[in-house]
């Protein structure tokens, strides 16, 4: 039987920082990590000063000529072997990873399993060979090569810290660029774990990784000169930010930010698709506990529908297990940290003072040895109207709102209605239908009737508007990690 105590057994009391190949104690102290599913102590990790990314990121110029010198070949290979020591280490991983997030064992396994097939997808499209060349007239041939850009800087959030992770390395690295790498300072652990397994698969310097506060490690390595390119994933607020350091140095930066997505859901469903219709929206609030910034929170429900399918939700929502990652069964973990326990019961006060129904859920529960620990009821929210700050503002918890839709025009509308468009869904009966709001709707992601919500290398993610800006896990993310020359020369 699994226990805190004997999952905390396997992750280090300790992590340094790791810089040119080598674990180095940090000059801004240490930082403890807790587990959010009682609050416990996890370790302890090693902050960076701004001379440590300094460090960081020298190191990584000091890298990168060999690097992006390294015949394809071998590139491929460094890149496979970190696949084949993630897929021989899934278990320590997903126990790193459920600890410090509070999410149940399966659905860490179910997301990396998701965010290591990074590492063969962009390992294949370097070996494929995209350059090219062409004649243009007078005699000359014009050849497009692919050089990388130099050493990038990921910022990463702490919802899923591992896929994230590697939604950036996988592209980063195969184009033939140097990383410095800074977690979550809520959620290293994983990543620490991560390093130490492919420790000595690349060489010296190609990628670094700094711990610490943003205000001050994320800030140095948002204005270090040594940077090429900006990454980061995390709130629209934050996203800002980093354009703006961006901006100030003509330097590309790739953003994946908030959503406040819609699932429509028309009343022409048979009783199988609406079945999975309800599996689909009551994963949504269950899964990393309504942490994901894809989560279709705006539940688009056509009149006749409406009243049924908020009761069958609410019903599944009231049933979830909910509890510690070391219980069997569970659904649903807590909420990251005490901030956004904090965040999210606000606004379900707000939801009420604006008038919306609270169906079930909007309370902290403390019931036994939750009592500890960060978690939320799973919460349902009826008659929404999409004015509302809990239709408009990114809750980033286990909150759902309902909103009730006339028509498919209607439907379109309101989906549309929002400073963010990341992703979303359609479930109708009427393909044509489906596929007509599926463009219309001004989103990154549409899934039609409940297609699969996994985000393997090959599928294209990021946002509209306020969500973002580039796409990542797709082949044109080695554009984004790249930079395209022209050598144009007499025959």
């Amino acid at each position: 039987m699994r226990s805190f105590e004997t999952m905390k057994q396997e992750i280090d009391a300790h992590y340094p920082l790791y810089i040119n190949g080598e674990w180095v104690e940090g000059e801004g102290g240490r930082m403890d990590v807790a587990c959010p599913a009682n609050g416990e102590k996890l370790c302890a990790v090693s902050a960076a000063s701004s001379g440590d990314v300094d460090r960081a990121v020298r190191a990584a110029r000091a890298a990168f000529p060999a690097w992006r010198s390294l015949p394809l070949p071998r590139r491929y290979d460094a890149l496979m072997e970190i696949h084949g020591r993630i897929v021989r280490n899934m278990h320590r991983l997903c126990v790193a990873e459920s600890l410090e997030t509070g999410r149940p064992l399966p659905v860490s396994e179910n997301m990396l399993t998701m965010g290591r097939e990074h590492f063969p997808y962009f390992a294949a499209l370097i070996r494929s060979g995209e350059d090219g060349t062409n004649s243009e007239s007078c005699g000359m041939r014009v050849m497009v090569i692919r050089e990388p850009i130099g050493v990038v800087g990921a910022v990463c959030a702490w919802n899923v810290p591992l896929l994230l992770d590697f939604w950036k390395l996988a592209p980063a690295l195969a184009a033939g660029n140097c990383v410095v790498l800074k977690p979550s300072s809520f959620t290293p652990v994983g990543t620490m774990e991560f390093m130490k397994l492919i420790d000595g698969v690349l060489p010296p310097g190609v990628l670094n990784v700094v711990n610490g506060r943003g205000s001050i490690t994320g800030q140095a390595l948002l204005e270090h000169p040594g940077i090429d390119k900006l990454t980061f994933t995390g709130s629209t607020s934050v996203g800002m930010s980093v354009g703006l350091a961006a901006a100030r140095r003509v330097i590309p930066a790739t953003l994946e930010l908030g959503g406040k997505s819609a699932g429509i859901y028309f009343a022409d469903m048979d009783e199988q698709d609406l079945s999975r219709a309800v599996d689909v929206i009551a994963s949504g609030a269950l899964v990393n506990s309504g942490q994901v910034c894809a989560m279709q929170s705006r539940v688009l429900v056509e009149d006749p529908l409406y009243d049924t399918l908020v009761e069958r939700v609410a019903e599944r929502l009231r049933s979830a297990g909910v509890g510690a990652p070391w219980r069997e069964g569970m659904q649903m973990g807590p909420v990251a940290n005490r901030e956004q326990m904090n965040s999210i019961l606000e606004y379900v006060s707000i939801g009420r003072q604006e008038g919306a129904r609270l169906v079930t859920g909007g309370e902290r529960l403390t019931q036994g040895e939750l009592a500890s620990g960060f978690y939320i009821a799973p919460t349902l929210f009826a008659d929404v109207d999409n004015a509302m700050r809990i239709a408009q503002e990114e809750i980033f918890g286990p909150v759902l709102s309902f909103i009730r839709f006339r028509d498919e025009q209607d439907a379109i509308r309101i989906a549309n209605d929002s400073r963010y468009g990341l992703s979303g869904g359609v479930f109708t009966g009427d393909l044509r239908k489906a596929l007509r709001v599926a463009e219309a709707v001004r989103t990154g992601t549409m899934r039609i009737n409940g297609a699969a919500g996994r985000t393997m290398g090959g599928s294209a993610f990021g946002g509209y508007k306020a969500s973002g800006i580039g796409r990542e896990c797709y082949r044109t993310t080695l554009d984004a990690f790249s930079q395209l020359k022209t050598i144009a020369f007499p025959y």
